[in-house]
């Protein structure tokens, strides 16, 4: 899927959307994704200006835009909003910088109702640099949670 197949899957937009295009999808399975980084990106202005670095925030955000494709890629969830629910044993092992194609996995390992979990992998080159467990809540835009 390229940038415009993805924004018709996800509500995210520009500058908030991190990741360009989304390699392999099962819907309600898996997503796999790429962002290529670039020293064009308006958070390296500030993190930090001698020594840019992805924020890992942004890292983690990017992998539930992954996660996120391949959720409501689900006839029945088209239209709703993936908004986190948390995060577990997330651990940062590497730094992203400018010209890393960061590679962005996520496998849904559970889903009950509008509430699941995600296994998620963020990796450079075949380096693993963030890797944990992101659970998300689906809701119909209104806030409220909806199956």
């Amino acid at each position: 899927m390229d940038v415009r197949q993805i924004q018709a899957i996800i509500p995210h937009r520009p500058p908030f959307l991190l990741i360009d295009r989304i390699l392999e999808v099962e819907p309600g399975v898996r997503a796999v994704g790429l962002k290529n980084v670039t020293m064009n990106e308006p958070f390296f202005a500030g993190h930090f200006p001698d020594f840019p670095v992805m924020p890992g925030v942004l890292i983690v955000e990017a992998l539930a835009q992954v996660g996120a494709a391949a959720i409501l890629m689900v006839e029945a969830n088209r239209g709703k909003i993936a908004m986190f629910a948390g995060i577990d044993n997330l651990r940062f092992r590497g730094q992203v910088t400018p010209g890393d194609t960061l590679t962005l996995s996520v496998e849904i390992i559970r889903l009950k109702g509008p509430i699941g979990k995600g296994k998620a992998v963020a990796s450079v080159d075949g380096k693993t640099v963030v890797e944990g467990e992101i659970m998300f809540a689906l809701t119909d835009g209104d806030g409220n949670a909806g199956a």
